[in-house]
């Protein structure tokens, strides 16, 4: 195959939860230009008719879809109708993630522990249960989650300096989870064709300008710790989820990608 073509997307079709949101639209325009049909999925279906509509005046294909992860039988309708309507579905990118607040042990509280792991646990274990079965069936399929680089490192607290800014337990107990979540079904579901792959990304932002990072103590002092002095913009999730929800990666499968700007690799 020609190592272009291996790249395409054509017509395969694509949830992506939280599909609006500061990942999400970049990952959803990803797939779209690669080919893709893209069923932009999230509670706040409004934002996701509106990117939809950009997409489809820049000649891509996609379709607005309301998904609450907190509700299972807003998953179990979603799932049956997306299955109705397209047939099949070829591309997961779990997405979505709940952040109630960015509290310290001491400040989170049992209710808003629960809140986040509705979602962040429960709801993308069974939304993915109930896709991953229609791929077992076929034989062929491609789930990506999103991690984080707080998936793979504890936070680095003194970056935050007197910032008022911290990460939240929370967080990071569900990107560790991901990334474990990501091998256990590369591991059981080799076997049927299905791969799944993660990503872990670092700091993104790419809205701030010389002069907002300037007077951000956070922003500069994680800038100043990541080897390439900037964060993430708006194209660097693109390449690798082309590269991973295509034949481009069809050896790959358990694998987690950081995409971090080199933070990780002090």
């Amino acid at each position: 195959m020609h190592v272009m073509k291996m790249f395409e997307l054509d017509r395969k079709v694509a949830i992506v939860t939280g599909g609006s949101g500061l990942y999400g639209e970049h990952i959803s325009r990803a797939l779209g230009e690669a080919g893709a049909v893209v069923i932009v999925a999230s509670r706040g279906l409004e934002k996701c008719r509106q990117l939809v509509k950009s997409l489809l005046s820049d000649g891509y294909e996609a379709f607005a879809w309301r998904l609450d992860l907190a509700d299972e039988g807003s998953i179990g309708q979603f799932t049956a109708e997306v299955t109705a309507e397209f047939g099949q579905i070829d591309i997961l990118v779990n997405n979505s993630v709940s952040r109630t607040g960015l509290n310290d042990i001491e400040q989170t509280t049992a209710d808003g522990w629960l809140r986040d792991q509705q979602v962040n646990g429960l709801g993308t274990m069974l939304l993915t249960k109930a896709i991953v079965r229609t791929m077992r069936e076929r034989r062929t399929g491609n789930i990506i989650n999103i991690s984080s680089i707080q998936g793979i490192l504890g936070p680095h607290f003194p970056v935050y300096g007197e910032s008022g800014m911290t990460s939240g337990i929370e967080y990071t107990y569900a990107k560790w989870g991901m990334v474990g979540m990501t091998k256990w079904l590369a591991n059981y579901y080799g076997k049927y064709n299905v791969r799944v792959n993660c990503i872990s990304p670092g700091g993104y932002n790419p809205v701030n300008t010389e002069q907002e990072i300037s007077s951000s103590e956070f922003l500069q002092r994680y800038i100043e710790r990541t080897p390439l002095g900037r964060l993430a913009d708006e194209d660097d999730i693109k390449g690798a989820i082309v590269y991973l929800a295509s034949e481009a990666s069809k050896y790959v499968t358990g694998h987690n990608l950081v995409l971090d700007g080199g933070w990780s690799s002090w």
